[in-house]
């Protein structure tokens, strides 16, 4: 028999090592090694290739021109919002898996999901770190009527949980959470490495044998990435996060990774009493109340393939530090040192004897290089202490010699723009197009779009 064997498993990024460290060599985090014990199992390959066989092997490779079209079956989750995160709706035989910081609103939107699927079709919440009770109380308090076809189990062993999706087999199943629940075979604690690996592999295999949807909630560090190892995020078909601030209303949900549709796509909730309701129009979110102020400009941002219309702030004002602060809020934070880099060299602004500060209108994170002509704007327009013209959409990349560059998808910004009643645009000069209802300035260095963007008046004349 093969000797058993003790590992020390790092449970932040699963790294091992054959002795115990205060320290996990491999991701630096303290105290973060678990002792595990293995016992190697022979495997069917090792004793195959222990064997000199002679055996000529079947040919299992298919060209791929042999292989038949299939069709991605898919189902409305009830939220279009979702949907569209979704890529067209939840595949039938997926695996995805749920992430974001406590109390964000992960629980309640799957449990508005499945009681809106339990109308029609059998569902299956499994409540690890809650009682059924629990469950019941939550449900009430959202106005949530009971489904006829939801069934609800209180259970952590894994084996059980399997055992009960076999037997009932609901077209969707969600389990809350994936650190909550266990293998009895493994002797790890709930939540460790080994465990969330190997539980969250052996609903892969039942997800893709049995063909039914499931859904499973992850937990995040402190650092805000998903705990567990980062083979949890390679296993499932879809990764969505939750992203939002505990002060504002809104909630994001991006997916991070999508087998079946595209990556970083975003929906927008809003967080109610009646749980999270979706936002038809998100871009009316991130516009802010619209009133022309000095430092304030106008971008289209892409997330995925959906633009949105977000407004910038800046603030320039005198040091009192021998060095002075950047801040960005909801901004690339090296990519606003680069722009301010750009200004000073390239335009003359004395920005290294002023603070400097950047936010986005309603906390989107704007990380795509389509902003930094709105930053730059923004910034000057700050420090002169003047409007920018009034709806003025601004859309380009910033280079490090004061150049203009391209972006992408800019014929579907710009009619997002006109759709929500913007009239200029700036672009850059290499993109020049012509849209119907709009004034297109093409710009080809950054102090033209300055020229542009920036009107005649001072601030004490309102436009």
């Amino acid at each position: 028999m093969p000797k058993a064997k003790v590992l020390y498993i790092c449970r932040e990024c699963g790294a091992e090592s054959l002795q115990y460290f205060g320290r996990c060599p491999n991701c630096g985090q303290w105290n973060t090694l678990d002792e595990q014990v293995v016992t190697p199992v022979e495997t069917a390959a090792r004793r195959t290739t222990s064997r000199k066989s002679t055996a000529p092997h079947p040919l299992s490779a298919k060209a791929l021109g042999e292989i038949s079209e299939q069709t991605q079956s898919r189902s409305a989750s009830g939220f279009a919002e979702l949907d569209r995160v979704l890529g067209g709706g939840i595949v039938v035989g997926s695996l995805v898996l749920v992430a974001g910081e406590p109390g964000i609103g992960k629980s309640t939107l799957l449990w508005q999901m499945a009681a809106t699927l339990g109308q029609q079709q059998r569902v299956l919440y499994v409540c690890a770190e809650e009682s059924a009770q629990q469950v019941k109380l939550r449900s009430q308090r959202l106005g949530i009527a009971a489904p006829p076809s939801l069934y609800l189990l209180a259970e952590t062993d894994l084996e059980v949980i399997l055992q009960e999706l076999t037997h009932l087999q609901p077209h969707l199943a969600i389990i809350d959470s994936i650190q909550a629940v266990y293998l009895p075979q493994l002797t790890a604690a709930p939540g460790s490495v080994s465990q969330v690996r190997e539980g969250t592999a052996a609903l892969m295999r039942l997800a893709k044998r049995e063909q039914m949807s499931l859904f499973i909630v992850g937990h995040v560090t402190k650092e805000g990435a998903i705990a567990g190892p980062k083979v949890l995020e390679h296993l499932v078909d879809t990764v969505l996060y939750f992203e939002g601030d505990r002060f504002a209303s809104h909630r994001l949900v991006r997916a991070v990774k999508n087998r079946f549709g595209a990556s970083q796509e975003i929906g927008v909730f809003e967080m109610g009493a009646q749980g999270l309701a979706e936002v038809t129009n998100p871009s009316a979110l991130f516009l802010g109340d619209r009133e022309p102020t000095p430092g304030t400009a106008t971008i289209v941002a892409c997330e995925g393939t959906r633009p949105l219309v977000v407004e910038l702030q800046s603030l320039v004002s005198p040091t009192s530090y021998p060095s002075p602060r950047r801040t960005a809020t909801g901004i690339e934070y090296n990519r606003f040192l680069q722009i301010l880099a750009v200004l000073e060299k390239r335009l003359g602004v004395p920005l290294s004897k002023l603070d400097a500060y950047v936010a986005s209108a309603g906390g989107l994170n704007v990380a795509e290089p389509a902003a930094d002509l709105g930053v730059a704007v923004a910034v000057v327009a700050s420090f002169r202490d003047r409007w920018v013209q009034p709806q003025t959409v601004i859309i380009g990349e910033v280079g490090l010699g004061g150049q203009v560059r391209a972006v992408s998808q800019l014929e579907l910004r710009l009619r997002e723009a006109l759709k929500l009643g913007f009239r200029r645009a700036i672009i850059p000069e290499s993109q020049a197009c012509a849209i119907a209802g709009l004034e297109i300035y093409p710009v080809h260095r950054v102090t033209d779009a300055i020229v542009a963007a920036l009107a005649a008046m001072t601030t004490e004349e309102s436009p």
